[in-house]
């Protein structure tokens, strides 16, 4: 009995030994397998992975170059823009509108208010018909003539818009006080009235009256518009043309940082205390909706162009990996007769195509590094890139190769040992 059982366990323990083990593919082989897949063919591998390396890049930058160009427009705005407020002279209702609300010490009045660097009122001075500006007495006689526009303004105004002079200087409250006709222009204004050096103390003539050339300036830092024009006192203004009509008056006020919108709260009540509803105070936009609104326009623009990028990208993987599927025909038809199973012919091509993702998305976020860091080099920037950005990058370029790889992957797998070695 026992000898009978000792024949049939040894007949058991032959028949699993003859059974053959199933293969198995490591993942450091299949790495291996990959990487000697791509180095083999390295001219194809680089032109394969051509169109992730910009898809990516352009990833990078568009990211790099938006956070970077968010970040200076902050800068900027913070510098001036948040430092900027505004007040209209609305002139209360129209029954008894008047003509002009700001009160005569204006200046001093926004002056003694915290926060408040320089302040001043101005408005754009509407010239007779035939009146107009000129370097000599006679129009048309020995000078030229300009259309060039004329502001009143009071000596705040040149203090907040932070004029550079590279002649001469600007009035102040003596030259108010005294209604004296001075005047100063921008260089370009200058240049057009032929209007050279001030030693000589030239005179532009507006209508019949000469005023006086005391400073020629060729930047502001706020209100650009005044290159252009001839900034006359506000008093001297009033005396000559009267209170503005046309257009009504605004005051221009410069705050320290941070203060921009207290002084707006307070500038109606510190210039007209007995009818605040006479003026509207306004104050400086957020920074944030203007920094989401041109990264906005920037991002959607070259984020479609990675997209596309990507793609392209994409197919060109996938053909060049259904190129090798039908040109390894033979390889594969050997590795499935010496046991591979259809499932390992998959991930062989699968991660060669997921290689060649990777390689390109590194690349690529390597010259997108190198492009957002040059351009802001080139303009003196800060570049601004996020890690979360840098670090998902190459898993893009993966993700990309992975996808491509997918159907000439199932196709490889589905070719049969006896076709393939038949080839």
């Amino acid at each position: 009995m026992l000898s009978r059982r000792r024949r049939r366990a040894r007949a058991g323990a032959a028949d699993r030994a003859a059974v053959p083990e199933r293969s198995r593919f490591a993942v450091r082989d299949l790495l291996s397998e990959a990487v000697a897949g791509v180095v083999q063919r390295p001219a194809r591998s680089v032109l394969t992975s051509l169109g992730t390396v910009l898809g990516v890049g352009a990833f990078i930058s568009v990211l790099g170059l938006t956070g970077s160009a968010a970040s200076q427009i902050d800068a900027r705005f913070n510098r001036l823009t948040a430092t900027e407020v505004t007040v209209e002279d609305t002139g209360g209702n129209d029954a008894d509108r008047v003509p002009l609300a700001f009160p005569d010490d204006a200046d001093s009045a926004m002056g003694r208010v915290n926060g408040v660097e320089a302040a001043g009122v101005h408005w754009r001075v509407r010239l007779a018909p035939g009146e107009s500006v000129r370097s000599t007495p006679a129009e048309g006689a020995n000078g030229s003539v300009s259309r060039t526009s004329v502001v009143a303004a009071s000596p705040g105004v040149l203090s907040a818009a932070r004029p550079h002079f590279v002649q001469g200087r600007g009035y102040d409250r003596f030259h108010e006080s005294r209604n004296q006709t001075v005047a100063v222009i921008g260089s370009a204004t200058a240049s057009r009235l032929g209007i050279t050096t001030l030693r000589t103390q030239p005179a532009v003539f507006i209508g019949d009256t000469a005023f006086t050339v005391i400073g020629v300036f060729d930047d502001v830092e706020r209100k650009p518009d005044l290159l252009l024009s001839i900034i006359v006192p506000r008093t001297t203004a009033e005396e000559i043309w009267g209170p503005p009509r046309d257009e009504r008056a605004k005051m221009l006020i410069s705050t320290r940082l941070g203060a921009a919108t207290q002084v707006a709260d307070q500038a109606a009540i510190a210039l007209r205390p007995d009818h605040p509803e006479y003026l509207r105070a306004i104050p400086p936009p957020a920074p944030k909706a203007l920094r989401d609104d041109v990264g906005s326009d920037l991002g959607q623009l070259f984020l479609l162009l990675s997209i596309v990028c990507l793609f392209v990208g994409a197919v060109g993987i996938a053909n060049t990996t259904l190129i090798a599927v039908m040109e390894r025909t033979g390889e594969i038809g050997l590795r499935r007769s010496l046991g591979a199973r259809a499932r390992h012919i998959t991930w062989q091509f699968l991660t060669e195509s997921a290689a060649l993702g990777l390689f390109g998305g590194m690349a690529g976020t390597s010259l997108g590094t190198l492009v957002v860091v040059g351009v802001c080099l080139r303009n003196e920037w800060t570049p601004v890139i996020d890690l979360t950005t840098l670090a998902s990058a190459p898993a893009i370029g993966l993700l990309t190769g992975l996808l491509a790889g997918l159907y000439p992957s199932w196709r490889a797998s589905r070719i049969q040992p006896v076709e393939a070695l038949r080839r």
